[in-house]
């Protein structure tokens, strides 16, 4: 063998013990991966058992109900009066709406800003 050749195989056998040392690495990563999950694992609670799963209510399946609300007005400042600050005005809260027919939007819109419809005329 030439001293060409030689060099030329002692790179390759330099090149194949670095890429076994690199599947060595990988390998060693997914083992340590595999070990952190199961610690991990571990320590979490256990699944519930059947037992412990939510069950139906005595009374059945609870069903939609659909009805619509009205806001509460707010308060009307009098004359002269101080208008009332965020703070001063509670949570606004809704009520059961008289009307049992539900709002719609305009006939040609799409009942979006911007939603491309023709817009109310």
């Amino acid at each position: 063998m030439s001293t060409a050749q030689m060099q030329l195989a002692a790179g390759s056998g330099l090149a194949s013990l670095f890429f076994f040392l690199m599947a060595v690495a990988v390998l060693a990563l997914l083992a340590g991966g595999f070990w952190m999950n199961s610690r991990i694992k571990y320590r979490e609670p256990p699944r519930p058992r059947p037992e412990e799963q939510p069950h139906l209510p005595p009374g059945g399946a609870v069903h939609e109900i659909q009805e619509n609300r009205e806001p509460t007005e707010i308060p009307q400042i009098p004359k002269g009066g101080r208008a009332l600050t965020p703070y001063e005005l509670t949570n606004m809260h809704t009520r059961p709406s008289a009307t049992k027919t539900r709002p719609r939007w305009s006939k040609g819109t799409s009942g979006s800003f911007g939603g491309g419809g023709l817009g109310a005329h």
